[in-house]
């Protein structure tokens, strides 16, 4: 037998292991800080209105990236169109 046999059930994920979707959106982002930030507060006060500066902390740094992401698209658009 290989040394191998049993630890292949390690490298596989089970399906209550898997990322979330969402979390993945968030990680890509680059805002999974703040993401968390507002998580942390949100457990220790069980009140959004204490995590006002966490939720706009999290707001902003998600519409920095969905405008550096529209640009992106923009830029390879208009890159696409004058290479036609």
């Amino acid at each position: 037998m290989s040394a191998q046999g049993h630890t292949w059930s390690q490298q596989v994920k089970k399906e209550d292991e898997e990322e979330d979707p969402l979390d993945q959106l968030i990680s890509r982002s680059g805002c999974a800080a703040s993401h968390y930030a507002v998580q942390e507060c949100m457990a220790q006060h069980q009140d959004w209105r204490q995590c006002q500066p966490q939720v706009q902390a999290f707001r902003d740094c998600m519409s920095e990236q969905q405008a550096r992401r529209w640009e992106e698209l923009q830029r390879r658009k208009e890159q696409s169109s004058t290479h036609r």
